[in-house]
């Protein structure tokens, strides 16, 4: 079976969901593809996510990531959202989970740090069911 494809979506892709790709990336890049997108694009990736990304991890999230809209996707088996407050944008896939996630943009580094652990837990999940295909998209 190919890896499946797996988009992380949020309103703005500048924050949670920009994480959510890289931890993805290093955390099940064995496993699944990962995407981010939203409907709006900003025109940098939130810093005080590359900033603690870059000191918990080593990743530079600015070197292989920015911020885009799900037009720019392949095609996606996994559909993943954030937690938009308002309106999370639609996107068609075999499996779709909502995150519920608070947007730590503007909090301190314990806040901020805390959703991203959250996403560390939530990427490590995901990875499990689908290893033990808890999640089917075939």
């Amino acid at each position: 079976m190919e890896k499946p494809k797996v988009a992380f979506i949020c309103v703005h892709n500048s924050c949670r969901s920009q994480i959510a790709e890289a931890l993805g990336k290093l955390l099940a890049g064995n496993v699944f593809y990962s995407y981010s997108a939203g409907t709006q694009a900003k025109e940098e990736i939130n810093q005080d996510a590359v900033r603690l990304m870059k000191k918990i991890y080593k990743i530079d999230m600015e070197e292989s990531q920015n911020s885009k809209t799900i037009d720019k996707l392949p095609e996606i088996d996994i559909v993943i959202t954030m937690g938009c407050e308002v309106y999370c944008p639609f996107l068609e896939a075999k499996y779709k989970e909502e995150w519920n996630l608070e947007d730590p943009t503007g909090q301190d580094d314990e806040f901020f740090e805390g959703i991203i652990y959250k996403i560390e837990n939530n990427i490590k999940k995901l990875k499990k069911d689908i290893l033990n295909k808890k999640i089917l998209i075939d």
